[in-house]
């Protein structure tokens, strides 16, 4: 039987072999080379964007990105082509088919990555299969193509690019990097795209952080004595993320993060678009794939144009209609106000999260292709009133930043200090009685992080018990979203409440979450690494959080409720086990008067009136409280019988 829990990581030649060896009796060691001489080992940033990727290495002591062949690819745009015959295409191959095959030109693989059929509610060209309940899969002309696969493509592309660059066989490994908002699911499927593509992962690192690293947060300023506490805007092609660093001491600790892993660049192109359609006097939905497919790409250019020019000139045609006009800032700013606006939102909830208001902000980074229109830095601005600091090329510097904690890891650079804490981004914890979640990791909490709990059996001769683990911010089971379950089994038969399980959660550096329980008696243990199908849509996060706000004082009494009848009831199969084996204590008189007093109670937990459960509680007690004492009485006697107060 089992239950649920209760409370529930030539001469030139020879030139060169003289060189090498004079190094190597000096113990000569150049930047990115190992203490062993001649063995050079180099970590990879990657950034794996929504729209453009990229690499990035430490060489000569600082990080740069590596070009491609040709300087217009060095950021890889993120698409893949798979034609009817040939190979796929990625980058700028792929790119040029865009307008005119974009069923098979797979575009923002990144927004679809560990998330479920079901989710996927925006707009794109693309026919998906599956069930929904599964990560989709793209029907392309050489079959059926997950997003783990397009994203593989890229990323193999990124780590060939690097090896034409860098000395053979010395990649140890990559950092890469995914938006701090990627839950469990999101984050897996990121590693099986790098492992497809043969990259070993050093680390999955929050593109925030990757950025605070490469901006140098952490090097000694005057101010140094204090506190520091930045926040990171990261507006990217497809995601949106921002996080609250605090730097104390060369610690970096995430205080609060949020954001939206499908809002981005992307979104303002459609914004755009729209209404560049609605100039016509077009219904969008009157215009064809390919047309909107061509008018996104002019509306790209526009919105790129804006960032140097005041304004610009408009040429669209639409279905033989033909339309000429002037774009402004101004327009732009009108024009991707829902996307600033939703931007915000995250921003003002992350505020409140971390307990600081704008004028506790030493700086505002802004992170994200996106964040070069003037449009952005001018709302952030405002919303801030502080300029926001974005000196370094905002396309590029999470690869930096993720290179050169690719370069730490790799060789161990004893001269940087910097510690760096991430956070969960969502409660995690376990069912208990009741249908009760009980939090072993809040939201919030600086990773990697590990937590321990005692729980026990509910019933007498329990021997197995089902850990249900769960992530939300709602009080109950059924408001949270259930990550998985296992079943633990050879607890020993005992009384109810004896037994101790210790169940452990432990969320390593890349966020991903192992559950393990153990009975402390036997060393049984069973224990399951989550890996969920399907990560949580937009939706889904958000309401998780916002309804944890909205909800707090209902699910406050809901759990009040709920705790108060699973210890009736507990105290009832108590009293009941008692009276098959201690009845003989009880007069007949006093048996009767308990077991109607229990009577009442169970009679009352078919309620859901917490005042009349409480007060029959009440009345028990007396009876429970006597009938407690005679079972001691007894025991203590039993045990000194045959002894004398010599013997103590």
């Amino acid at each position: 039987m089992y239950h649920r829990a209760c409370v529930v990581f030539a001469s030139f030649h020879l030139f060169i072999l003289s060189l090498s060896y004079l190094m190597s009796l000096l113990q000569i060691a150049e930047p990115n080379q190992s203490a062993q001489p001649h063995q050079h080992r180099f970590g990879l940033g990657i950034d794996l964007g929504t729209t453009r990727s990229l690499v990035a290495v430490v060489r000569s002591g600082k990080a740069q990105v590596l070009e491609a062949d040709s300087s217009n690819d060095t950021l890889l745009p993120s698409i893949v082509y798979y034609p009817s015959s040939g190979n796929p295409l990625v980058g700028n191959d792929a790119l040029s088919h865009l307008a005119d095959d974009p069923k098979n030109t797979i575009v923002s693989a990144k927004r679809f990555m560990g998330r479920s059929q079901s989710d996927i509610k925006f707009s794109h060209p693309y026919e998906l299969s599956g069930n929904k309940d599964d990560m989709p899969t793209f029907v392309t002309a050489q079959g059926e193509v997950s997003p783990v696969e397009v994203s593989a493509r890229i990323l193999a592309t990124l780590k060939q690019r690097a090896a034409s660059a860098l000395p053979a066989d010395s990649i140890e490994g990559a950092v890469i990097t995914v938006p701090a908002y990627f839950d469990e699911a999101q984050r897996q499927a990121t590693k099986d795209a790098a492992q497809a593509a043969g990259i070993n992962v050093l680390r999955l690192l929050n593109e925030p952080t990757a950025a605070a690293v490469a901006y140098g947060l952490d090097q000694p300023t005057q101010a140094d004595a204090k506190e520091s506490y930045y926040l990171i805007y990261d507006l990217g092609g497809g995601t949106f993320d921002v996080s609250i660093l605090k730097l104390t001491d060369g610690v970096f600790e995430v205080l609060a993060t949020g954001g939206n892993s499908a809002l981005g660049g992307d979104d303002i192109d459609r914004l755009l678009t729209n209404w560049l359609i609605k100039q016509l006097d077009i219904d969008p939905k009157d215009v064809s794939r390919h047309d909107k497919s061509i008018l996104a790409q002019q509306a790209k250019t526009y919105k790129q144009a804006l960032t140097d020019a005041e304004q610009v000139n408009i040429d669209i045609t639409v279905n033989n209609q033909f339309y000429q006009g002037v774009l402004s800032r101004e327009d732009l700013l009108v024009i991707i106000e829902p996307v600033s606006r939703r931007t915000l939102s995250v921003c003002e909830q992350v505020l409140r999260d971390a307990k600081l208001s704008s004028a506790d902000l030493d700086e505002v980074i802004l992170v994200g292709g996106s964040t070069r229109m003037p449009a952005i830095q001018k709302v952030v601005t405002n919303f801030f009133e502080k300029q926001p600091l974005c000196r370094l090329n905002p396309d590029e510097v999470v690869a930096l930043g993720a290179a050169q904690t690719a370069h730490q890891l790799v060789n161990g650079d004893a001269n940087n200090n910097l510690l760096l804490l991430d956070v969960t981004p969502l409660s995690l914890g376990l069912e208990t009685m009741g249908g009760l979640v009980e939090v072993l990791i809040p939201r919030n909490t600086p990773i990697p992080v590990k937590k321990r709990q005692i729980f026990t059996t509910y019933q007498d001769g329990q021997t197995g018990m089902v850990i249900h683990v769960v992530q939300g911010e709602r009080e109950t089971v059924e408001n949270c979203r259930s990550l998985g379950r296992f079943e633990l089994y050879g607890i020993p038969s005992m009384k109810a409440g004896f037994a101790r399980i210790e169940v452990t959660f432990s969320v390593d550096a890349n966020g991903q979450l192992t559950v393990s329980a153990q009975e402390t008696t036997t060393k049984t243990e069973s224990k399951i690494e989550i890996v969920p199908s399907y990560g949580l849509s937009d939706e889904q996060k958000e309401q998780l959080l916002v309804s944890g706000f909205k909800y707090a004082e209902e699910d406050k009494n809901t759990r009040s409720l709920i705790e108060t009848k699973v210890e009736a009831e507990r105290e009832v199969l108590a009293l009941q086990s008692a009276l098959k084996e201690f009845a003989p204590l009880l007069t007949s008189e006093e048996q009767h008067a308990l077991a109607e007093q229990i009577q009442a109670l169970q009679t009352a937990l078919s309620t859901d009136d917490l005042s009349v459960i409480e007060t029959k509680q009440a009345q028990l007690k007396p009876h429970s409280d006597a009938f407690a004492a005679r079972i001691m009485n007894q025991s203590v006697k039993a045990s000194m019988a045959g002894t004398s107060a010599q013997d103590w």
